[in-house]
């Protein structure tokens, strides 16, 4: 069975967008962008809102760049091995490899996925994220943090929801940045 994890960089304050300006520095950093890439290796599906999709679309041809770094050409080939599902009610056509459209967000059809999968999941996007954290659907919440306080724009974690959560792991790089990775209870 695997495990569904909710992933993204975000503010000290917890914002993964800023209603003012960038959230901080994040995955940009060499060091950081590696430890990303060696977390998420083994993922089998990416779950993702149309914007979400959007942005990381990017790595289905990153691996094309003959400049690319090695991290960069590790990761564009880790994230097109995998299947990616897109849930969007106004998205005509995918753009890269092992990806389809979803109309809606199905609760159950997302546990049944968990249940058949060999590999882990993520679901990246606050949007999509704040549906599976309230549906029960989330066992791991791994946060990048960066040095910013940003005051307000879209939350990591969705309102009026409580979690009980144990911290597993835990790093600072260099930069600032300090990852936490937490289970759910």
């Amino acid at each position: 069975m695997g495990q569904l994890v909710y992933s993204m960089i975000t503010s000290l304050d917890g914002y993964v967008e800023a209603t003012e300006g960038s959230i901080g520095a994040g995955a940009e950093d060499p060091e950081v962008h590696t430890f990303v890439g060696d977390v998420f290796r083994d993922v089998g599906t990416y779950l993702y809102g149309r914007r979400m999709y959007e942005t990381m679309v990017f790595w289905e041809t990153a691996d094309q760049d003959p400049d690319a770094p090695p991290h960069i050409l590790q990761y564009a080939r880790d994230w097109q091995a995998a299947e990616k599902v897109v849930y969007s009610t106004t998205l005509a056509d995918v753009s890269s490899a092992r990806t389809r459209v979803e109309r809606t967000f199905d609760p159950e059809a997302v546990r049944r996925l968990k249940a058949e999968s060999e590999r882990d999941l993520t679901v990246d996007g606050p949007n999509l994220a704040a549906q599976a954290v309230r549906a029960g659907l989330v066992d791991e919440y791994h946060l990048f943090m960066t040095t910013t306080v940003v005051g307000g724009g879209k939350r990591f974690f969705p309102d009026g929801v409580r979690l009980d959560l144990d911290l597993v792991e835990e790093r600072a790089f260099a930069s600032g940045l300090i990852y936490a990775r937490y289970r759910t209870r």
